[in-house]
């Protein structure tokens, strides 16, 4: 890349999402590789969330960033594909907590393998310590809000 070009704030962008969409993606291969091949790469940002605790239909439309309908079509998919339990919520009688099945959990092992995989060729490139050095550059400009898929 030019001198110019690297000061280019489209640029920036340009790559920033071109390397997000890379890693998704190679996320993504590696987990049907695994034997998960029945998933879209926006049912792992679904996993993210009901791995910490669980959560009901409505937080997991917030954290998505959809309505509570397209998220409960997605969990009735999680459901009938059997990565999901839908389970009596300890404090609202009204709502239900999901959790993550054997399956469900076995995925998301899966998908952390994945992303140490899908990341080894950066770290390698780089080095360590230009490896952590970009890492924290990245959380000093990251959002401060949950990852959700760009839909």
């Amino acid at each position: 890349m030019s001198e110019a070009a690297a000061r280019d704030p489209l640029a920036f962008s340009a790559l920033v999402l071109a390397l997000a969409g890379e890693l998704v993606q190679g996320i993504h291969d590696r987990v049907g590789a695994a034997g998960f091949d029945d998933l879209r790469p926006a049912h792992g940002f679904a996993f993210a969330r009901i791995s910490h605790g669980g959560a009901t239909t409505g937080e997991l439309a917030e954290h998505l960033g959809v309505t509570k309908q397209a998220a409960a079509q997605l969990v009735d998919e999680l459901v009938r594909k059997g990565y999901v339990e839908r389970t009596t919520h300890p404090t609202d009688a009204r709502a239900r907590l999901l959790r993550l099945t054997e399956r469900g959990w076995a995925c998301t092992r899966a998908a952390d393998a994945a992303a140490v995989e899908a990341v080894a060729p950066y770290r390698r490139l780089l080095g360590e310590e230009r490896f952590a050095a970009l890492v924290r550059d990245l959380s000093a400009l990251g959002p401060r809000g949950p990852v959700r898929p760009a839909w």
